[in-house]
C-alpha cells in the first residue's frame, strides 16, 4: 500500500461541532446574535411599486444600515463576541450576564426607536431585529443556564 493511503487511513474525521466546548447558554446567545446581525442587512422599509402608463415605477427598500440600525448593528455583533469571552463551556456568571443582556436590550431599543420614527411600510428586518434583541435579553438574563442543560431521565422498568 503506498504511503499516501495509510496516512489517510490513520487520521480521524474532523468534527466542527466536537471541537467547539459552547455552553448552551452561550451558543445561543451566539445563534441569536447572529439574526441580529442578518436582520439588519434585510429590508427594514419597502415601498410597492406602482404603474405608470404601463410601466412599473417606484418600488424601493431600505435595509436596517441607516440612522439607528448602525447602532443595532454594533450592538448585535457585541453581543457575538461576549460570548466567545471567557471560559466558554460555562455559563455567562453574575456581572458577566449585564454585558450579553444590554447589548441585546440596546439592539431591541434602537430598533424600536427607529420602528416609532417611521413605522408605515416596515419589511421583515426591522421585525426580525426586533424579535432577536428580545429573545437575547430573555435567553442571557431571564433563563437560567439549568434551563438550558439537557436532561437525562432513567429507563422506565
Amino acid at each position: 500500500m503506498p504511503k499516501s493511503q495509510m496516512s489517510r487511513q490513520s487520521q480521524k474525521p474532523l468534527s466542527f461541532m466536537g471541537q467547539i466546548k459552547f455552553h448552551n447558554q452561550k451558543l445561543c446567545t451566539l445563534i441569536i446574535a447572529a439574526i441580529g446581525v442578518i436582520s439588519c442587512l434585510l429590508p427594514w422599509w419597502s415601498t410597492p411599486s406602482f404603474d405608470f402608463l404601463g410601466q412599473k415605477i417606484g418600488g424601493f427598500s431600505i435595509n436596517g444600515m441607516h440612522d439607528m440600525g448602525i447602532i443595532a448593528f454594533l450592538a448585535f455583533v457585541a453581543a457575538g463576541v461576549v460570548s466567545f469571552i471567557g471560559d466558554k463551556a460555562k455559563p455567562f456568571e453574575a456581572q458577566n450576564k449585564l454585558i450579553p443582556a444590554a447589548c441585546f436590550a440596546a439592539a431591541a431599543l434602537f430598533t424600536l426607536i427607529q420602528f416609532i420614527r417611521i413605522s408605515t411600510g416596515t419589511a421583515i428586518g426591522i421585525w426580525l431585529s426586533l424579535l432577536a434583541g428580545i429573545a437575547g435579553v430573555v435567553a442571557v438574563y431571564v433563563l437560567k443556564p439549568e434551563q438550558f442543560e439537557r436532561k437525562t431521565y432513567p429507563p422506565k422498568v
